[in-house]
């Protein structure tokens, strides 16, 4: 049986079809459209990040050349600071009143 936390941070199909479609099955980071997934998340599940439209991005996966997925989890720090900058931006656009404060699962 899944925690509350756990399963409020999972991304459900209907998170993940209405992120597709936001982001046009692109990825926000590079705007390349192969081998892409809407399952990634700007607050990290580890840190609490809900798994929510206003959290949850487009990006390439370690099958493409830019790998934005992947360097947003793992590269160095400041390929993260940028990427995470980059989404950031990108998810304000979209949601007028966007705030992180917002995303994080709170008992």
């Amino acid at each position: 049986m899944k925690s509350k936390r756990s399963k409020a941070t999972d991304i459900s199909q209907k998170v993940k079809q209405a992120v597709w479609e936001r982001d046009g099955g692109r990825c926000v980071v590079c705007g390349c459209c192969r081998n892409v997934m809407p399952n990634a998340h700007f607050i990290p599940r580890s840190q609490g990040g809900l798994g929510i439209e206003e959290n949850i991005v487009t990006l390439c996966t370690n099958f493409t050349e830019n790998q934005c997925h992947n360097k947003f989890d793992f590269g160095t720090r400041e390929e993260r600071e940028e990427i995470g900058a980059k989404i950031e931006a990108y998810l304000k656009s979209k949601y007028p009143n966007w705030d992180k404060e917002n995303l994080i699962y709170r008992r």
